[in-house]
């Protein structure tokens, strides 16, 4: 089964008969796939809107035409049901589909929220997003939404009723997790560092230690084991995503296990100057996660302590663009 990996202007269906390279021409924002229906995945770009295949990423069209931006910036596939996918854009709305990605209707509520008047993304103040989107695989009624920058905001029922900014929670939360077998555990990878739930999203705690860039953009936890947390981070944004170019970035992983975090990577995981901030993904044994950087798909199977390399093809131009979406569904 394809593991699908996203660049700025790629998206890649990696299997073990190859590499598939589509949707070259497009901005490409996030993607979602469910291991049910590996072949079936989703991708949200910037301007083209949503765009589905459902042939491993053999051929792409466009989808959602209720959907009313045609930047689609987070996407999620419902863990207990593929049929029902959540969407993000910009400006900041959500949408619901119960049709594998047919039709979709608006959910509505966010927008109403107090904090919504101090939401603003930097480098469009005028704007903002939903950058992230997890449904609880304990809760299905239960969605989280990271808007950048401004808020997580929950629904505990579908978009009924909504929490806005959870006791503790991050203002510029970056992407979520959740894990099969810890209910009520929630993790967020954000701007201004990371923070993680025991209580399905009501209120957070901000476990620092040994975390030495705090600029915290992807966040993985080991399948096996929800205290085994992998993010990737940086000292800022200009290093996180290379603002001046690539060549000018300088991002990390850690992991912790217990109280702190510790520096993960090495030969086999390339990290440090000239690296843009990785995009992390668990797989499905225990201790298997993937990273995506400029550099290439990486994997390790022992919760970072080695990785290695995915044999690939990586053209010259992928070194300069930055990872979108990484989902693993064998």
């Amino acid at each position: 089964m394809p593991t699908y990996a996203a660049l700025r202007n790629a998206v890649l269906s990696v299997t073990e008969g190859g590499t598939v390279e589509r949707l070259t021409d497009r901005d490409v924002e996030c993607l979602a796939a469910h291991p049910d229906h590996p072949d079936r995945v989703f991708v949200g770009t910037f301007e083209s809107g949503l765009q589905r295949s459902t042939d491993a990423a053999g051929s792409f069209r466009r989808v959602g035409e209720s959907i009313d931006s045609d930047a689609v910036t987070a996407v999620a596939v419902l863990p207990e049901d593929p049929e029902e996918v959540w969407v993000g854009t910009e400006p900041s709305a959500v949408y619901r589909s119960t049709d594998g990605g047919a039709t979709f209707d608006r959910v509505e509520g966010l927008l109403d929220v107090p904090s919504r008047s101090e939401w603003s993304f930097p480098p469009r103040p005028e704007t903002h997003h939903v950058r992230w989107l997890a449904v609880d695989p304990h809760d299905p009624d239960r969605v989280y939404v990271a808007v950048e920058a401004g808020a997580l905001v929950v629904t505990p029922d579908r978009g009924a009723t909504w929490l806005d900014r959870p006791e503790g929670s991050r203002r510029d939360n970056h992407s979520l997790a959740t894990h099969a077998d810890a209910p009520g555990r929630v993790y967020s990878a954000a701007g201004d560092g990371y923070a993680e739930s025991t209580d399905y999203g009501e209120s957070w705690a901000h476990p620092q230690s040994g975390l030495d860039h705090r600029y915290v953009w992807s966040v993985a936890v080991d399948p096996g084991d929800p205290d085994t947390v992998l993010v990737s981070a940086a000292s800022g944004a200009g290093d996180a995503h290379g603002h001046g170019g690539p060549d000018r970035a300088e991002s990390y992983v850690y992991r912790r296990r217990g109280d702190s975090w510790t520096r993960v990577g090495g030969d086999g995981l390339q990290t440090g100057e000239g690296v843009l901030r990785a995009v992390l993904a668990p797989g499905s044994a225990d201790g298997e996660v993937s990273a995506l950087t400029n550099h290439g798909l990486f994997r390790t199977s022992d919760a970072g302590d080695s990785w290695a390399r995915v044999d690939l093809r990586w053209p010259a131009r992928y070194e300069r663009q930055s990872a979108r979406g990484l989902v693993v569904t064998d």
